[in-house]
């Protein structure tokens, strides 16, 4: 066990970590480039799907899916996710197979290159800072969910500290009602393991990503949205291992 941990630590830090910066970088510089000249549907999913994918295999991490038969490819959808990880991010990017864009913290504009390629590719940083801001920032949402392109949120807001789900917050089902979008629940398991929150440890193993039923919201009313929000938070919790439960 202590020969495996060595030859890990300095795979990740001579191998992966090097091989991982050079494909952000050059994943970023493709979509600064691209997107901004022949838009972002193509730009912004594709080389990043291919970054996340990569970012996988060369983590050592063993991915398996199931549920895309539930989806249709040209349909937008608001997906929900626990959020374990940040792998989550490459697992659901990589293996969705849905053309998505994400509602991503403020801070994170802030990174060098991903920061300002995340926001070339369309996607949605949260202004929480006032009532005028979070307005703006949903409605740049919704001119992003369009022609098939979908909104990924994880509703609790932050990575778990335990594994465990936390309270689910409700701006994806405002997004999800105001537009008539169905919700789609997803599970994600492993990617915790693989790097908890604030570690810098990789500890390469499985990860799954399940895709459940979508959920329609058209008919439903503001006053059923905590209905809503048991109901996706219930489904999400019965694919989880049993060791995040």
């Amino acid at each position: 066990m202590v020969v495996k941990n060595i030859l890990v630590f300095l795979y990740q830090w001579l191998i992966f970590v090097p091989i991982f910066i050079v494909l952000t970088l050059i994943t970023a510089l493709t979509v600064m480039v691209m997107a901004p000249l022949f838009g972002s549907k193509f730009w912004g999913y594709y080389p990043p799907k291919w970054w996340s994918r990569l970012t996988c295999w060369f983590a050592l991490c063993r991915v398996k899916t199931r549920g895309h038969e539930n989806l249709d490819r040209g349909q937008s959808y608001v997906f929900v996710a626990n959020h374990q990880s940040a792998f989550d991010i490459f697992l659901v990017y990589g293996f969705l197979n849905q053309n998505i864009k994400w509602m991503q913290k403020q801070s994170l504009r802030k990174i060098p290159f991903v920061g300002f390629a995340s926001e070339k590719a369309g996607h949605v940083f949260v202004d929480n800072t006032n009532p005028k801001a979070r307005a703006a920032s949903i409605k740049k949402a919704k001119e992003q969910i369009v022609d098939g392109v979908s909104m990924v949120i994880f509703p609790e807001g932050a990575r778990t500290r335990s594994g465990k789900m936390g309270r689910f917050k409700r701006g994806a089902y405002y997004l999800a009602h105001d537009m008539d979008l169905p919700v789609v629940p997803l599970t994600i398991n492993g990617a915790y393991n693989v790097l908890k929150r604030d570690g810098f440890r990789l500890r390469p193993g499985k990860m799954e990503l399940v895709i459940h039923s979508p959920i329609p919201t058209a008919s439903l009313t503001e006053a059923e949205t905590p209905g809503l929000i048991d109901k996706t938070r219930d489904t999400i919790y019965s694919a989880l291992w049993e060791q995040y439960k």
